[in-house]
C-alpha cells in the first residue's frame, strides 16, 4: 500500500538547488489545510489542523550565523551508528523541544505531565540530557518564535508544518545548517526512512541542508478530516443521501431553511465562521484541471490568498450567493469555531467538521442534545465547486529545524531524541500509552480507551504534539483497521464504513489530476514575509465585502478590490514565485 501511494505522491521533480533526482508521485489544510497546513491539514489519526495564519511580523534576528554545525565526535562510543553507539554526555546537556500549546481543556499541561516525565526518565536520564518542552501557541506560531528569537532563547528543535514559515526562519537566521552524513550516524533509522520516502531533496534550501522531515502516512488521501452533516434534515426535505452537486446542495439547504428546520443552516462549501487566512479559502474544487503550471506556482499556495485567480473569484461568488439566499448566518464574521460547533450541537447549523478520533466530544454532545438525529459525512466525490479536486497534504509531516544558537552537544542531543522517538517500542508507548489504562488489545490490535482520565492521561490527540517529531499519525494494522480504531465509538451511529469508503474514493482520485499539492519553494520569498500580514487583513475585509454585497454589485466590487489587493503586495508575491520557478527553485507540477 505505502509503496503504491508513494509512486503517485511525489510525481514531480525538484530542480535547481533542490535537484537530487526525480521524486516519485504528487499524491494532505488546513492546514492548513484548512488548517492547520491549516493547520489545513489531515493525517491518519485525529491530528491537529494545520494553521496557516500569516503574520506581518518580521521575525526578530537571532544569531545570524548559519554555518554548518558539527556534532561532537568524542561522544561516540565507537563507529557504531545509532542507539548502540550512544554514550551519556560527560556534562549535562539541556535539550529544548518546541511543543504546541493548543489551549484545549481536559489535557495535561504541555510542558509538565506524566509523559514529559516519562521521556526524561527513559531518554534524558539515560544519556545525561535534560529535556525541556517549550510551549508554542498553536494559533500564533510565528509571533511566539519571534519573541523567543528576540530573547535569544530559541528551542534546540523548532517544528512547523508549513514550508514558507521554516523558509522564513532560515532567512531570518533562526536556523543552523547541518551535515546529513553526521545526522545519519547518530540517527540512522530516521535518516533511512527519509531516504526511503524520497524526502532528502526537501531537506535543502538554497543548496544548504536545513531540515529533517517526519513521515506522513496516507498523505494523499486526506481522509481523517471529516465534515458531518444533518442527514435527517436532508431526508425531511426529500434527499435520501448527501447531495453531491452545487445545485442540489443549494436546493436542499434552501428547503431546510423554508421548512423551519434551521434559520441559517450554513454550507460546507464556504466559511461558516470567521475567515482564517487562506485556510478557509478552499478553491481547489473551483480550479480547472489539469492545472496550468505557471498559475499553480503563482497562485496555488494557500498561505496567501490568490484573490485575483479565477477559482477564488468563483469561490467568492458562491459565498455571495449563499449569503444572499439567507443560507449563511449573517453573523458568520463574528462566529468563531467554538460558536459554530455549539450551533451544530444545538441544531442551529447544518454541518460541522473536525478530525476523526475514537472519542469526539462534539459528537457525544450532539447526540445527547439530538438523540433521534442522523448524521452523514460528505462523500469524497462531492462536486460542490464543480469538481472533486482537493489539496493533498505535503509528502512529509512535521518539518524539523535546529536553532542557529545550538551547541554541537545540543544538536547531537536533538538528533538522539529524534532517533529515540522513532524506535518502535518508544513510539508505540508515546502514541498509545499504558495497556489497561490508555488502551486495550482487541484482536491483536491496540484500541484506545475513549473516556480515559486517569494518571496517564495523554496530551491532545494521543500526545501527538510530542511524537510528531517522527511521524504524523498512529498506525496499527491495515488501513481498514486503522480507520476502525480512530473512528468515534459508543455513538448511536458507526461511521467506520463511511470513512473507509471516503478513503477508497480519495485513493482513486489521488491517481488523477484532481489531487494536487502546493508548490514548495527552495528559497525564502521575501515578498511573502513582507506583505502576507497586510494581505491577510485585506482578504478578511474584502471577503466580507464581497460576500455581503448585492449580487449585481459583485463584479464591480471584485474588480476594484482585486486591484487594490494586487497593489498591496500580492503582485510582487506572484512575481517572486514565478522567478523562483523560472530559476528552478520550486517543485514541478506533474
Amino acid at each position: 500500500m505505502k509503496k503504491n501511494v508513494l509512486r503517485k505522491v511525489l510525481a514531480f521533480a525538484l530542480t535547481g538547488t533542490m535537484l537530487m533526482g526525480m521524486l516519485s508521485g504528487c499524491g494532505d489544510s488546513g492546514s492548513s489545510s484548512t488548517t492547520d497546513s491549516a493547520d489545513t491539514q489531515t493525517t491518519t489519526d485525529n491530528t491537529a489542523t494545520t494553521d496557516n495564519t500569516a503574520t506581518d511580523d518580521k521575525s526578530a534576528e537571532a544569531d545570524t550565523s548559519t554555518e554548518q554545525t558539527e556534532a561532537p565526535a568524542d561522544t561516540e562510543a565507537s563507529g557504531t551508528a545509532g542507539v548502540d553507539g550512544w554514550e551519556p554526555f560527560a556534562d549535562n546537556v539541556t535539550l529544548k523541544v518546541a511543543v504546541y500549546d493548543r489551549g484545549v481543556e481536559g489535557v495535561p499541561t504541555v510542558d509538565d505531565n506524566y509523559w514529559t516525565k516519562w521521556v526524561q526518565e527513559n531518554f534524558g536520564d539515560k544519556y545525561n540530557i535534560t529535556v525541556q518542552y517549550v510551549p508554542i501557541t498553536r494559533t500564533d506560531v510565528m509571533t511566539d518564535y519571534a519573541l523567543l528569537a528576540a530573547a535569544d532563547d530559541l528551542p534546540t528543535i523548532l517544528m512547523e508544518y508549513d514550508y514558507p514559515k521554516v523558509a522564513q526562519w532560515a532567512n531570518d537566521g533562526y536556523l543552523t545548517t547541518y551535515d546529513l552524513n553526521e545526522f545519519a550516524q547518530v540517527a540512522p533509522t530516521y535518516y533511512q526512512r527519509m531516504e526511503d520516502l524520497n524526502q532528502i531533496p526537501y531537506t535543502q534550501m538554497g543548496g544548504e541542508t536545513y531540515f529533517a522531515l517526519a513521515e506522513r502516512p496516507y498523505y494523499n488521501t486526506t481522509y481523517t478530516y471529516q465534515n458531518f452533516v444533518r442527514l435527517d434534515w436532508l431526508k425531511e426535505v426529500g434527499y435520501n443521501e448527501v447531495p453531491k452537486t452545487y445545485d442540489d446542495l443549494v436546493d436542499a439547504l434552501t428547503k431546510i431553511k423554508e421548512a423551519g428546520l434551521c434559520e441559517y443552516p450554513g454550507s460546507p462549501l464556504v466559511a461558516n465562521k470567521m475567515v482564517a487566512v487562506g485556510a478557509d479559502t478552499q478553491n481547489y474544487g473551483f480550479r480547472t484541471y489539469p492545472l496550468n503550471e505557471e498559475e499553480w506556482v503563482m497562485y496555488g499556495d494557500y498561505n496567501v490568498v490568490p484573490m485575483n485567480w479565477e477559482p477564488t473569484k468563483k469561490y467568492l461568488q458562491a459565498a455571495n450567493e449563499l449569503y444572499n439566499l439567507g443560507i449563511t448566518n449573517p453573523e458568520y464574521y463574528i462566529t468563531d469555531d467554538e460558536t459554530w460547533k455549539a450551533n451544530f450541537i444545538n441544531g442551529k447549523a447544518f454541518n460541522y467538521s473536525q478530525y476523526i478520533s475514537a472519542n469526539m466530544d462534539f459528537l457525544n454532545s450532539f447526540y445527547e442534545n439530538n438523540p433521534d438525529a442522523e448524521l452523514a459525512i460528505i462523500p469524497a466525490d462531492a462536486e460542490y465547486a464543480g469538481s472533486y479536486g482537493y489539496r493533498t497534504d505535503n509528502p512529509f509531516g512535521m518539518i524539523i529545524c535546529f536553532s542557529s544558537s545550538a551547541t554541537p552537544e545540543e544538536l547531537k542531543a536533538a538528533w538522539m531524541y529524534m532517533e529515540w522517538m522513532t524506535q518502535e517500542e518508544n513510539l508505540f508507548t508515546m502514541q498509545w500509552g499504558i495497556e489497561g489504562e490508555n488502551y486495550n488489545v482487541e484482536n491483536g490490535l491496540p484500541v484506545s480507551v475513549a473516556d480515559y482520565s486517569g494518571d496517564y492521561t495523554q496530551g491532545f490527540n494521543n500526545s501527538k504534539d510530542y511524537w510528531c517529531v517522527t511521524i504524523e499519525s498512529r498506525n496499527a494494522g491495515t488501513i481498514e483497521e486503522i480507520i476502525a480504531a480512530t473512528t468515534p465509538t459508543g455513538l448511536p451511529q458507526d461511521f467506520t464504513q463511511d470513512v473507509i469508503d471516503f478513503y477508497n474514493k480519495r485513493l482513486e482520485i489521488s491517481t488523477t489530476d484532481y489531487a494536487c499539492t502546493d508548490a514548495i519553494f527552495a528559497v525564502a520569498l521575501e515578498s511573502v514575509s513582507e506583505y502576507s500580514g497586510t494581505l491577510a487583513s485585506l482578504w478578511t475585509e474584502y471577503y466580507d465585502t464581497l460576500t455581503m454585497c448585492k449580487p449585481d454589485e459583485f463584479e464591480a466590487k471584485y474588480e476594484e478590490l482585486t486591484q487594490k489587493y494586487l497593489d498591496a503586495g500580492f503582485q510582487e508575491i506572484a512575481d517572486e514565485r514565478m522567478e523562483a520557478f523560472t530559476n528552478g527553485n520550486t517543485t514541478k507540477l506533474q
